[in-house]
């Protein structure tokens, strides 16, 4: 049966995910806020020094017979010099009119005596940042306020404010690179003891149903309690039902042989036909009873056992040749001789007690059918693989039904005379395929069914 189990994504790729996911809003965060950061001290830092430019030139001015006079210091403007293409304008008014400058650079009118007033604009086609200052001049009669406004491009700015971009970004990206690779490892460490857990479950079978012993996180601590209790009573259930098929066979067989040993010391006791012919049916009903009920205990054995095989060295020789002497009484009552073809020993591992019931099984199933007077071969090989094969002498198996015969309580329509419940192949199919083999079926080429057993 296929296991249908709902999926609902990866925990590993949902946690490496969220993590590189955190990790590329971080180092975004990181971009903006290193930008921002920088254009504001950049900006701050050219905002100084055009008010010092300001400033130097404000001092510079003076009243002198009534006219005001302006001698711009040198450093008024070496101090803006970035070494770039960066271009410088000026603009100076008395009141409202123009002393000397760009009359068209774009004005602001600070409070007298308040610092510098900023700003940005567009002038020659030429993004730039300005300051102005007023100062009111007295004397000689003359009182006037005097504005300076001085403006410079935005290139230098622009430039450095690049290449810090860049060079965040490229830490960023470093930044990201390496928490996705601590993302991978993170997750895979975290998921660790999750995978040792289920490898740890899956290699077990009903036999080993201890509770989970080894250290685990504390988050997984319920799933372990959880898991240990139900192993607990799935340990309690397989032990309850395993004495149940014991006790089942034994109630089962010993009744059934009872009633078989009565049946029969009143046929020797019974003269008319007709109730003799009455017990040959009942004992006949209880022959196929019994060996439903026998197979039906045995499949259920095999079920129990076959998740954990108790491996033992045997040698296939020997167990077949066991059979035989167990089997010679049957096969003599039937006619039927059963001959052993093996020259040497054919070592294997495996369980005892399924192995011979499924080759009693396949030796028994021959029995049945194979003809009066007629041979039944069991022949035992090492090569190129260990297997044993069991051959008859009857009409072999249905050709169209062949494929199906090893399923659960199939019979061909060649069976209808002989007591059988449809278990037996089963059986054999399913003790093969827990040891690593397989049951073939096919009919022998001088006639007769053949079943082989391979390892």
């Amino acid at each position: 049966m296929v296991e249908v189990v709902q999926v609902s994504g990866s925990l590993r790729n949902r946690l490496t995910a969220t993590l590189i996911a955190g990790a590329a809003l971080l180092a975004l965060l990181m971009y903006f806020a290193v930008r921002t950061y920088a254009t504001q001290i950049a900006q701050q830092g050219q905002d100084n020094i055009l008010d010092a430019s300001v400033t130097s030139i404000l001092d510079a001015a003076n009243v002198s017979k009534g006219v005001i006079e302006v001698d711009f210091p040198y450093a008024s403007f070496s101090m803006l010099d970035t070494g770039s293409q960066d271009r410088i304008f000026y603009a100076i008014y008395r009141d409202d009119n123009l002393l000397s400058g760009y009359g068209n650079l774009a004005r602001i009118s600070p409070q007298v005596g308040t610092g510098s007033a900023y700003g940005n604009t567009v002038f020659l086609g030429a993004p730039v940042r300005l300051a102005s200052a007023s100062r009111m001049l007295v004397g000689a009669g003359l009182r006037a306020q005097l504005t300076v406004t001085v403006a410079q491009t935005q290139d230098s700015l622009s430039g450095a404010l690049n290449r810090i971009g860049r060079n965040v970004a490229i830490f960023g990206a470093g930044f990201f690179s390496l928490v996705v690779i601590l993302a991978f490892w993170a997750t895979s460490a975290a998921i660790g003891p999750l995978a040792r857990l289920t490898t740890s479950v899956a290699r077990r079978g009903p036999q080993d149903l201890s509770p989970v012993a080894s250290p685990v996180p504390r988050e997984m601590v319920p799933l372990v309690l959880s898991l240990n209790k139900l192993m607990a009573r799935l340990d309690q259930s397989l032990s309850r039902s395993e004495d149940f098929i014991v006790e089942a066979a034994h109630r089962v067989r010993t009744p059934l042989a009872t009633v078989r040993s009565h049946a029969e010391a009143t046929l020797q006791r019974v003269e008319r036909e007709e109730n003799r012919q009455a017990l040959r049916s009942m004992i006949r009903a209880i022959d196929e009873s019994s060996r439903a009920a026998g197979q039906l205990l045995d499949h259920a054995m095999i079920t129990f056992r076959a998740d954990n095989l108790d491996g033992q060295d045997i040698d296939l020789v020997v167990l077949a040749n066991d059979l035989v002497m167990r089997l010679m009484p049957i096969a003599e009552m039937r006619d039927v001789e059963l001959k052993l073809d093996a020259s040497s020993s054919v070592p294997v591992t495996g369980d005892m007690i399924l192995l011979q019931n499924a080759i009693r099984n396949l030796v028994d199933n021959a029995l049945k059918y194979a003809p009066r007077e007629s041979v039944v071969r069991i022949v035992v090989a090492a090569a190129p693989k260990p297997l044993i094969s069991i051959i008859d002498e009857g009409d072999g198996f249905p050709i169209k039904e062949i494929n199906g015969l090893t399923d659960r309580f199939a019979r061909g329509s060649n069976s209808r005379a002989i007591i059988g419940s449809g278990l037996g192949l089963t059986i054999a199919r399913e003790v093969a395929e827990a040891h690593g083999g397989s049951l073939s079926l096919s009919n022998d080429s001088q006639g007769g069914a053949c079943a082989t057993f391979s390892f």
